[in-house]
């Protein structure tokens, strides 16, 4: 359905050129002892996900803005439009956030690498020895 877009990588955990191979090991984000393990090639063309030592650090960035956006939409919604207490706010804010983590780690480093690889299905498939 999405095939084609960056959406499609970015939502379904596809690698970003070819859209067919997982990007990281789980599927999901809340296996808290693998939930940051990616793999290091495209099984299906053989994409290096990470191009160079410290590549997804621009991914805390991303991150970064993750958390901004649902903190500055919570309060506008709860305290500006609802008149729900600051403190009130608070209290359920901070736990959310903290269970989101792993969820906004692995979204950041897919927004990350979407930056700078196209979907491109004509790419050959390179075997593990051209690696």
């Amino acid at each position: 359905m999405l095939k084609g877009h960056k959406l499609n990588s970015i939502l379904f955990n596809k690698c970003p050129r070819c859209q067919e191979g997982d990007f990281f090991k789980t599927k999901s984000a809340f296996d808290i002892k693998h939930f940051d393990e990616m793999h290091d090639h495209c099984s299906s063309c053989g994409l290096r996900y990470e191009r160079e030592p410290g590549f997804f650090t621009g991914a805390m960035y991303v991150s970064y803005a993750l958390y901004v956006a649902t903190i500055v939409s919570s309060f506008v919604l709860f305290v500006v439009l609802l008149n729900i207490d600051v403190l009130n706010l608070l209290w359920g804010l901070i736990p959310l956030l903290v269970v989101l983590t792993p969820f906004y780690f692995r979204l950041a480093r897919r927004i990350w690498i979407n930056f700078f690889e196209d979907y491109q299905p004509d790419k050959t498939i390179i075997s593990p020895t051209q690696r």
